[in-house]
């Protein structure tokens, strides 16, 4: 348990659908070691075991909202300010989060608000069928190559974890319908409210995303209360944050949360006293 210690902010994190915190491992690492606290919280029901794939029942999305307010509640308690934000549906559970608590920042990555992308395109077809209880509860959706990944070494090791293991650092093998219904509720629920968010806000989204298009960032822009920075990526797909580039990626959440989310600064004894030491 850390202590308490209001001059290290912050960040809140959430990974994708179906997936598990390893996903956001080289954003979490960059912003660590520049001095932010950050969580990753892995919440039952919403995301997979990393080891066995297994998950448990799927609430209704307001237990994973419920979730995510009291991990950024503990972290407010002790550190103050927190920005939150995440990759895929993690982003949109950021900015619903952001609707009942202040963020201090969003860091949106591959922001889902519409399964538009060309790899989803098979069961998108089929997704009105998990709004019946009865198939819900039976239906799930393989996910194909790509998995998210232009680069082909990190894809085939993707695929060889599922193969062995149904589950890999991109997620599950499969998608169950009712993490995708619960999913579609998120949505909606969060595409309502998003002119009542004004926290400063990164955009990071792939060119060629494969699982959600251009659009997603255009509803950002035109529709959230401060318009966005935005960041556009040519040579990954849909998990930027383990694609080809991962680390421009991490350098461009870590540059913008300095900004925008800053460090505690010095007192004017020691911001004195670093100016005296830089130029004696």
């Amino acid at each position: 348990m850390e202590t308490s210690d209001k001059r290290r902010p912050a960040v809140l994190l959430f990974h994708g659908l179906c997936a598990n915190p390893l996903e956001l491992a080289p954003v979490a690492k960059s912003l660590r070691e520049v001095g932010y606290v950050v969580e990753t919280p892995a919440m039952a029901g919403y995301g997979v075991s990393s080891t066995t794939g297994e998950q448990l029942p799927v609430p209704p999305f307001e237990h994973w909202l419920r979730e995510a307010e009291a991990a950024f509640d503990r972290l407010a308690a002790t550190h103050g300010r927190v920005a939150v934000g995440g990759l895929c549906m993690g982003a949109v559970l950021a900015l619903a989060l952001a609707a009942r608590r202040p963020a201090a920042a969003l860091v949106l990555i591959s922001t889902t608000l519409h399964f538009d992308g060309r790899n989803v395109s098979p069961w998108r077809r089929l997704l009105p069928l998990a709004y019946l209880p009865a198939l819900r509860k039976r239906m799930s959706f393989k996910e194909t190559a790509p998995y998210g990944l232009k680069n082909e070494r990190l894809r085939n090791w993707v695929e060889q974890a599922m193969a062995a293991n149904k589950v890999s650092a991109v997620g599950a093998a499969r998608l169950s319908a009712a993490s995708l219904y619960e999913a579609s509720r998120l949505i909606r629920h969060v595409r309502g409210r998003l002119t009542q968010l004004s926290a400063p806000a990164v955009v990071l989204h792939a060119t060629e995303d494969d699982v959600a298009g251009p659009r997603s960032v255009h509803e950002l822009q035109s529709r959230l209360g401060e318009t966005p920075e935005v960041h556009w990526f040519h040579d990954s797909y849909h998990m930027l944050t383990l694609d080809n580039e991962r680390t421009a990626v991490a350098r461009t959440v870590r540059d913008f949360l300095l900004r925008r989310h800053p460090l505690a600064k010095l007192s004017p004894l020691s911001a004195f006293g670093e100016f005296h030491e830089q130029h004696a």
